[in-house]
Parts: C-alpha cells; structure tokens; sequence
C-alpha cells in the first residue's frame, strides 16, 4: 500500500513538471503569433517603442488596406493557390504510386532504383546544371518551372514508403491476386482507401513548401504576373520596395517618416496574409498529420 502511494505521488509530479514544462513550451511558440497579429493591426509608433508587447495599441486596420490595395498581391495570391494545388496534386500523382510499386518485395530490381533515388538526396547537380535543363526543356517562365523539377521529394517517398511497408499486410495483397485482382486495381481500390493518413501528411508537406516556396520564381521567372505571393511579399519585406498604389513618395522628412511608418505598418500584415491560410488549414490535418507521420516513421 505504501509503495502504490509513494507510485501515485511520484506519477502526480512527474504530470505536474510536464504540465509545466509544455505550458512554457506554449507560451514560446504562442507568443510570436499573438505578438505579429497584434502588432499587424497596432499602431506602429507603439510597436517601435516597445509598449505594445502582447495587446494591440492604437487599433488600426491601415495595413490590410494598403497591402489589399495592392493588385499584385491578389495576383501573386491567385498564382500561389494555383501553385500550391497543381503541385500539390502533381506530387501526390507521382510520389505514392511511386513508393507503393518501391514497397512490394516483388519488385525486381526496387533496391538498386531505391539506391538510385537515395543517391539525389546526398548529390547533385547544382543550380547552374538544374537551371541549364529547365531552360533546355523549355519550362522558363512558365507555370511548369515551379511544378515539374520538383515533382518527388526522395524524403517523402522514403516515408511514403514506410508506410505501405508496414501498414499493407502483405497477405492482403496475395488474397487480391487469388481473387483476380490486377496490381492497378489493387492499388486503386484497395490500397489507395487504407492510405488516407499518409496521403493527408504528403499534402500538407508538400502543400506548406509550394506555399512557401519564392526561390525557384527568383531563379526560373520574368515575367511578374506570374510571381507567387512569397516573392511579391519579399519584396515589401527585404526589398522595401513599394509601389506607388501603397506609399506616398517625397524627400522631405515628414514624407520619409511617413514611409517608415507605413512600410513597419505594412510589414507584419503581410506576415499574417502569408500565413493565414496554413494557419487555418493544419487544424483539419491535424488528425490524420500525426497519425500518418507516427505510422511512417516506424522503420526506414
């Protein structure tokens, strides 16, 4: 009797340091949310002077209005949704197919493509090589540069993997076959239903990097009104390059404070126009996000 208390009270605060210790946890990884949404809608005079810390001061909306003001943003929007679904979709076409056919052990050959395949994940060509084959094949300034040379992330094919490995029994297989069943049919039919956990994971990996993804538009185009919402919002961040829809322009330093103003202003409502629909959409992934990724990591 003694020892189940002594066990009782050592389980209570071994819960309570827990709780403690993900409370503080919460606290880092809330408060810089809270901290750029507050700050989106404060007034940036309070922002710069450290007095807004937590809740917004000198509420004002200026900020969405300029940024949606601004018709390259809802043009770069229009190009990321675009992106981000068309890629998502384009990934999803080749990386399970492709990581169902590298799981069935009577694949001839699977080890030495799954070699292969490792290999890219360690070496390759480069930037200039890579830029060199878009233009080749004839992909620059399109839609299709930002889309095809990313198709398959060897990572999420890895995990993919694993997760018909480990969650397709193979009898389940052997019994399709018996009963006539073609490897399209199977996969289709019967594989394809049980995988929806690992499906979910690989488009919200795939879906988060399309959204954020500005790099490859940097490299790959020219022409602006094909520029994703990350690129367009670089330039306002890091750039400070803002048209003449969004700041007054003068030499005087009354003008030049005013751009300080509305450029600070600008800067954390773009954040969260960024990283709102990612914020919106986890929570309904969520379920399957965990249970997918908990699956496929069990073994590599």
């Amino acid at each position: 009797m003694t020892n189940m208390k002594r066990k009782l009270r050592s389980d209570r605060v071994f819960e309570i340091i827990n709780f403690i210790f993900l409370f503080f946890i919460l606290i880092i990884v809330l408060y810089p949310l809270v901290y750029v949404i507050s700050a989106s809608i404060s007034d940036p005079v309070y922002v710069n002077q450290g007095t807004m810390w937590l809740y917004p001061r000198g509420i004002t909306f200026e900020g969405y209005q300029r940024v949606f003001q601004n018709p390259e943003i809802w043009s770069g929007y229009r190009n990321t949704i675009l992106y981000t679904v068309a890629g998502t979709a384009i990934n999803l076409l080749f990386t399970v197919p492709g990581a169902y056919a590298l799981s069935r052990k009577d694949l001839k050959g699977r080890g030495i493509m799954m070699g292969l395949i490792v290999f890219t994940m360690f070496f390759g060509g480069g930037l200039i090589p890579s830029f060199l084959l878009v233009s080749w094949l004839g992909m620059l300034n399109t839609v299709w540069a930002l889309l095809i040379p990313n198709a398959v992330a060897v990572y999420n094919l890895i995990i993919c993997r694993t997760f018909f490995q480990t969650n397709i029994p193979k009898e389940l297989q052997e019994s399709a076959e018996i009963d006539g069943c073609s490897n399209t049919v199977l996969f289709l039919k019967i594989v394809l239903p049980l995988s929806a956990p690992i499906i979910a994971v690989m488009a919200l990996y795939y879906g988060v990097t399309h959204w954020n993804s500005y790099f490859s538009a940097i490299i790959y185009l020219k022409d602006r009104s094909l520029y994703p919402l990350q690129l367009i919002l670089r330039e306002i961040l890091v750039q400070n390059q803002m048209n003449d829809t969004m700041l007054m322009t003068g030499d005087d330093m009354e003008a030049m404070a005013k751009q300080a103003r509305i450029a600070d202003i600008i800067k954390y409502a773009v954040m969260i126009v960024s990283s709102l629909p990612i914020i919106v959409i986890y929570p309904f992934m969520q379920r399957f996000f965990m249970k997918g990724v908990l699956i496929g990591s069990v073994k590599g």
